[in-house]
């Protein structure tokens, strides 16, 4: 399969899920502040890497899942960054879903102009390279957040999130295709 019609099969489940769980808890999301996204984010991709480096785990939410919510919370990010602050915490699920459309439309077309320019270097790395890559990115949006996003040079906290979201995609398909 190409990667775009991966990237929207993958997109369309975490578009369902999010919704299905929109549905059950609506925007409580809402509540977070950016940096506690970062953290949840950071939690889903530390528990990759343990279960990575130790090989077991004792939950049954599995890696694939956790990627799964690691696209969902970068998602929910680049919402949070785009509301202003006087958006209600309730927010009604089409206006959520037309929001997390949008996002995802300027990370597709991000991920398929990156992906011209690397060449599809991804495909040639292991999935325990792409968790590295989104923890680094985690510190580094982490670095960005305690100076107030005052980058000198770096990419800004929005640029962190969408990379994040296409390696946890790149990371999903390479684990299709292994299986």
């Amino acid at each position: 399969m190409q990667t775009p019609a991966h990237y929207d099969l993958i997109l369309s489940r975490c578009r369902e899920l999010f919704l299905a769980k929109t549905h059950d808890y609506g925007t409580a999301w809402r509540i977070l502040r950016l940096p506690s996204v970062t953290d949840q984010i950071f939690i889903k991709a530390n528990r990759i890497r343990t279960i990575q480096e130790v090989g077991t785990q004792k939950i049954a939410d599995g890696v694939d899942e956790e990627f799964v919510a690691i696209i969902n919370y970068c998602l929910i990010a680049l919402m949070q960054l785009r509301l202003p602050a006087t958006a209600p915490l309730d927010l009604p699920t089409e206006e959520v879903a037309a929001a997390y459309d949008h996002e995802n439309a300027l990370n597709r077309e991000l991920l398929l102009a990156k992906n011209h320019d690397y060449g599809e270097a991804w495909r040639q790395m292991r999935v325990s390279s792409i968790t590295d890559l989104i923890l680094m990115k985690l510190h580094r949006i982490k670095q960005l957040e305690n100076i107030g996003g005052a980058a000198l040079v770096s990419e800004s906290v929005e640029g962190g999130y969408r990379d994040m979201l296409n390696y946890a995609v790149f990371a999903l398909i390479l684990r299709e295709n292994a299986a």
